[in-house]
C-alpha cells in the first residue's frame, strides 16, 4: 500500500467509515497517517457523529494493516486514554478562558 492508498483499500475500513473521514478531510492513508486515528476520531466526535470506540481501533488497525479484533488490548486502552486526555485539556482550557 502507498501512503496515498484510497481510504476504502485499507482493512477495517467500510464505504461508511469513508464517508465519515472525508467528512473531516481524510481521503488517503496518508491523510489518516497524518491526523492519526485518536486526532480523527476526536474530530468525528466534535461534528456529532455518535461513533463508538470500535471506529478508533479500526483506524488504527487500518494504519497499522492488521484487522482491528487483533489490537493488543493495552494498545485500546491507550487510545481511549489518549483521546479522554485530550479532551479532558481542551475542556479545562476553555473553562480557563471564561
Amino acid at each position: 500500500m502507498t501512503a496515498e492508498t484510497k481510504l476504502i483499500e485499507l482493512k477495517n475500513i467500510g464505504a461508511s467509515t469513508v464517508n465519515i473521514l472525508n467528512s473531516i478531510g481524510v481521503r488517503t492513508q496518508r491523510d489518516l497517517q497524518k491526523v492519526g486515528s485518536v486526532q480523527a476520531y476526536r474530530r468525528i466526535r466534535q461534528r456529532g457523529v455518535h461513533v463508538s470506540r470500535a471506529l478508533l481501533y479500526a483506524m488504527e488497525g487500518a494504519l497499522l494493516d492488521i484487522p482491528w479484533q487483533s489490537l493488543d488490548s493495552a494498545l485500546k486502552v491507550q487510545l481511549v486514554q489518549m483521546a479522554e486526555r485530550i479532551d479532558q485539556e481542551e475542556t479545562e482550557a476553555e473553562q480557563a478562558i471564561k
